[in-house]
């Protein structure tokens, strides 16, 4: 009868035990659970980085501007973003869409369909600026082996270097201090953000 009732008292103790573990190891993980916890978008997000070659893939190595304007009235009327593959990937550029906001006001600009080589001609007054409107980008290329850019808008090569450029609307002109945010939204994953800020004018082109 004692060791019946050794074994049932030994029996509770170990199930004590056990659970006092187990309360204290769902504490431990509920903790790092809460700590790490993501939202749904956060989620979403980390899903769009896996996917999304425009995201994980494209660099932006130079953000250019160019002011318009009498001395003390200079404002900022033409960008230049310069982007490159970090892998020889095809990016597609025919469908991606840019976003630019200065807290006022918000404007969409999509593909003009122009693209083309530098060559001899100075960025800001490249032809190809004739063909845009304030609704809409351009593509200069500043290298491209394949001609994948010109004929196709597509970057294939890690080599491949394209400004995107386009102009601002009188209501986005940049005076000195002021900042646009600027998102490119390729056709589906996340959105690549820059923040372009103008500084004082101490040249007509400066970088942003």
């Amino acid at each position: 009868m004692d060791n019946n009732a050794n074994l049932g008292i030994s029996s509770v103790i170990l199930l004590i035990s056990f659970m006092l573990i187990a309360i204290t190891a769902l504490s431990v993980i509920s903790d790092t659970s809460t700590e790490n916890m993501t939202t749904e978008e956060e989620i979403d997000q980390m899903l769009d980085e896996a996917l999304d070659p425009i995201t994980k893939n494209v660099q932006i190595i130079d953000r250019i501007g160019k002011y318009y304007g009498e001395p003390r009235n200079q404002k900022i009327q033409k960008i230049g973003i310069m982007i490159k593959p970090m892998l020889s990937e095809e990016i597609d550029l025919t469908e991606l869409s840019i976003k630019i906001s200065n807290g006022d006001s918000i404007r969409i600009l999509y593909n003009s369909n122009h693209a083309q080589k530098i060559g001899s001609n100075n960025l800001f007054e490249h032809p190809i600026w004739q063909n845009l409107t304030q609704n809409n980008y351009g593509l200069i290329v500043t290298f491209d082996k394949d001609n994948s850019l010109v004929d196709y808008h597509t970057l294939n090569k890690n080599t491949d270097q394209v400004y995107i450029v386009f102009r601002l609307s009188p209501d986005f002109y940049m005076k000195k201090g002021d900042t646009i945010i600027v998102q490119l939204f390729p056709s589906s994953g996340l959105k690549k953000t820059t923040i372009l800020e103008a500084p004082l004018p101490m040249k007509s082109i400066v970088s942003l």
